[in-house]
């Protein structure tokens, strides 16, 4: 679905897709026999299920994780870890296994959505293959993470369910597990799905009413202190923050400017992103104006990790349909994630980063910044085309 809402495009096989669940299923099922630890992330949504199930605080030093994993704090709101229950009646390992399966179907969704209608089924293969290799892909997978279903369940509301009595729901759904969806709301009231829009921030709003009131003291702890203060957000760094306070806070050597760098470029970012969105909403480029938008709240937020830049598989989809594949290829390089092992990183290094280092270590940020130009050529372009085509046969 390239240029039109309703296309259908060809799907990823079947026997594809169940293959690789399976494969990923059997490595969750040995992992858990062999007593292995598997799925990082995916072990926190449990831990932070079974903590509301206990009646603690979640956000204080979780208690009921597994001893192989790392104690990470449990970062998203209440409602998250009312929603990560089913995760709780099975092992930490099949729990990851349960999530791994989600995100291949997910993926595939994904590739669907965002490949044109006459796409081959090589190509098809030969995009939904080809995504494994990219970092934010196999690490959402390897961490079990829910990067993956997010983006399909955001994809399927602003690509499918337009004119739809469910318009907006999936987004809002999304937003309540990780706040950055909250970002596709303000995509669909661009887009004129003003009903659809009032959908989401419906749902988002009454499942975290629900949460404050079976967790009252969690949700404002959240609010009131655990948003900002979980993953370091106001100072964080790292390497794997790949965003423009990340980039800002590496450039500044995380100066006390920083945060208004942050907050105006971000702002820039949004208005520019939000005329972009507009443009290419009228001319009938759904796609595009949805990775405008995807890529815009990975740039504005103050955490993006590099597992969160999963979009750039749709947006292989929709160049692959702008007849780009050098761009394809270059899109592929750089999100394979190899830059970064070149970049020292961790204990604050990256604030004394050179130049080429800086490069290589900010890499995303770079084809974030870039993509928003780029979408509206070629979209200007291919409309432009479309225009001679009809005069020439008219």
């Amino acid at each position: 679905m390239s240029d039109a809402v309703g296309a259908a495009p060809r799907p990823v096989k079947a026997g594809v897709v169940a293959g690789v669940a399976v494969a990923l299923g059997a490595l969750a099922v040995f992992a858990w026999l062999s007593g292995r630890g598997l799925g990082v992330d995916s072990s926190v949504y449990r831990a932070g299920a079974l903590t509301f199930l206990n009646g603690d605080a979640l956000y204080a030093p979780l208690t009921t994780g597994e001893p192989w994993a790392p104690a990470l704090p449990f970062t998203y709101p209440p409602i998250a870890a009312i929603l990560f229950v089913p995760l709780t009646y099975l092992p930490a390992q099949l729990a990851w296994g349960l999530l791994a399966v989600l995100s291949v179907l997910s993926l595939a969704a994904l590739v669907r959505l965002s490949l044109p209608r006459a796409s081959a089924n090589w190509q098809v293969l030969l995009v939904f293959a080809g995504a494994f290799a990219l970092e934010p892909v196999w690490r959402t997978l390897a961490l079990g993470q829910v990067n993956l279903v997010l983006a399909a369940l955001v994809a399927v509301d602003v690509l499918v369910l337009r004119g739809r009595p469910a318009g907006g729901v999936l987004i809002g759904l999304a937003a309540a597990v990780k706040l950055t969806p909250l970002i596709f709301v303000a995509h669909l009231a661009l887009t004129g799905r003003w009903a659809d829009a009032g959908r989401a921030a419906g749902t988002f709003a009454l499942l975290n009413l629900a949460a404050w009131a079976l967790l009252p003291g969690d949700t404002g702890a959240f609010w009131g202190q655990a948003l900002l203060d979980g993953n370091d957000a106001t100072t964080n760094s790292w390497i794997g923050n790949q965003s423009i306070n990340g980039l800002v806070q590496r450039l500044t050597g995380e100066g006390h400017w920083a945060m208004a760098a942050w907050a105006v470029a971000g702002a820039l970012c949004l208005a520019v992103g939000a005329l972009v969105v507009t443009r290419l909403a009228k001319r009938g480029d759904q796609v595009g104006a949805l990775l405008v938008t995807a890529f815009a709240g990975l740039l504005v937020s103050p955490v993006s990790w590099t597992h969160h830049w999963v979009w750039v598989v749709p947006l292989v989809g929709w160049l692959i349909g702008r007849g780009r594949p050098l761009w394809v290829v270059a899109v592929a390089v750089v999100a394979t994630g190899w830059e970064f092992a070149l970049a020292p990183s961790g204990a604050k290094v990256e604030l004394s980063w050179s130049g080429w280092q800086a490069v290589l270590g900010n890499a995303y940020v770079a084809v974030g910044l870039a993509l928003v130009p780029v979408v509206a050529a070629l979209a200007v372009r291919g409309r432009a085309r479309r225009a001679e085509v009809l005069a020439d046969t008219g």
